[in-house]
């Protein structure tokens, strides 16, 4: 048998992938973190099937509820938010199911980060003001960062910075930003993307703080910074050369399809 680790996309159950929703309807058993995903992404489980919430759950009583089910013949889903290759402890999950000699395989999801930019309508890199984009958080009650990481190395680079688990530190990082992006740099903040609880808050860096504590926003939210988040008005945006009507065009394509 195999644990299959599923992103359940940012928490609506119609972005779910199609093969996240066909893995769903067959598992036995499904683990999910209850803290961030809507209930309505369970709908896609069969009617039998054994849901365990994560939420109250450490690292060792998961991994040995995956082992036991593994053990037991059932088919298994670990549900991760977002896509599993950031912050989902997958490396923490997988080295202990290694150890038990557990296989197990990922099936990726739909970034929270991706569908807060849409829920704000913004592309993250545009030509000429940001071509990079940072995924980051910072360290409050958690995980020491590693040495070189430091939010004013990456803020320097001028890329668009994503900051994940930060939204208690509003005010202070809005503060050590400014530095780099200017007080008038824009900001979006989306809670629960795609969910029914979906709250958007835009502004910059120098009033932002001030929406968020106004709303009461304590977790499940992503932070966006950057200037292509003023979109059409950012100042300096170009056009991308690969649709220049002036772009070369008279080689010929090689391959399928040529």
């Amino acid at each position: 048998m195999t644990v299959h680790f599923v992103g359940a996309g940012p928490g609506a159950a119609d972005l779910l992938t199609l093969r996240a929703a066909r893995m769903l309807a067959e598992a036995d058993v499904v683990l999910y973190p209850g803290t961030y995903l809507d209930a309505a992404v369970l709908g896609h489980c069969r009617p039998d099937a054994r849901l365990l919430d994560t939420q109250d759950l450490d690292l060792d009583a998961i991994t040995a509820a995956l082992v036991d089910a593994d053990r037991d013949g059932a088919d298994v889903v670990r549900l991760t938010s977002g896509d599993p290759s950031l912050y989902s402890a997958l490396f923490e999950q997988t080295r202990r199911l290694d150890a038990a000699g557990v296989a197990w395989d990922v099936t990726p999801g739909v970034p929270a980060y991706a569908a807060a930019a849409a829920r704000v309508g913004r592309e993250l890199t545009v030509p000429l003001v940001a071509q990079s984009v940072v995924l980051t958080r910072t360290q409050a009650r958690s995980t020491a960062m590693p040495d070189g990481e430091r939010l004013e190395a990456f803020a320097a680079t001028g890329a668009t910075l994503v900051l994940h688990l930060a939204v208690t530190r509003t005010r202070t990082l809005a503060a050590e930003l400014s530095a780099s992006y200017g007080a008038d740099c824009p900001v979006a903040v989306v809670y629960r993307a795609s969910q029914p609880g979906e709250q958007v808050l835009t502004g910059t860096l120098g009033d932002i703080a001030d929406a968020v504590e106004a709303a009461g926003l304590r977790q499940a939210a992503v932070i966006l910074v950057g200037r292509a988040l003023a979109g059409p008005a950012a100042a300096g945006a170009g056009e991308s050369y690969l649709y220049d009507a002036e772009r070369d065009r008279s080689l010929k394509r090689t391959g399928p399809g040529a």
